[in-house]
């Protein structure tokens, strides 16, 4: 779990870094593929599915707040869901608030769906995320578990 914390730590530092628009390695992808715009952000949507998707099962597994696997997916899915849109809200506001400067923060790139994109990679990565690596996440769970119980 650390270690996908850490990778979406640095997903975000090099997106900051460079904004999400301008890192360099998928500037040099975009011309090498021939793509439209630089999509390092879409990176950093899949991982803001996929990580949190796992801390927030974390949570709710160790807690035991929700009984039910179809519950406890259904519960994940909607609050990575709704944190992705979340963030699109804060986008969106500072967009308003700095008005001319709003694509620099923005990085649509002239992409109309990049809204939608973006809730869309999130939810693809939050469902990856319990489909790849919900068993092993037991696994770990239950030996912190039984290193618990030891006196």
């Amino acid at each position: 779990m650390y270690i996908l914390i850490l990778i979406h730590s640095i997903i975000l530092m090099v997106g900051g870094h460079y904004t999400y628009a301008e890192v360099p390695l998928f500037d040099t992808m975009k011309d090498i593929f021939g793509f439209t715009r630089n999509n390092y952000d879409k990176v950093g949507h899949f991982a803001q599915g996929f990580v949190p998707a796992l801390i927030t099962r974390e949570i709710i597994l160790r807690k035991t707040i929700i009984n039910g696997a179809g519950w406890q997916a259904f519960f994940i899915v909607s609050f990575c869901l709704a944190f992705s849109a979340f963030y699109e809200l804060i986008e969106w506001w500072v967009a308003l608030a700095t008005g001319d400067d709003a694509e620099a923060f923005l990085g649509t790139q002239g992409y109309i769906w990049d809204t939608q994109s973006d809730m869309a990679l999130a939810l693809l990565g939050v469902v990856t995320g319990l489909l790849t690596l919900s068993k092993l996440h037991n696994r770990q769970l239950a030996r912190v578990a039984i290193t618990h119980d030891d006196p």
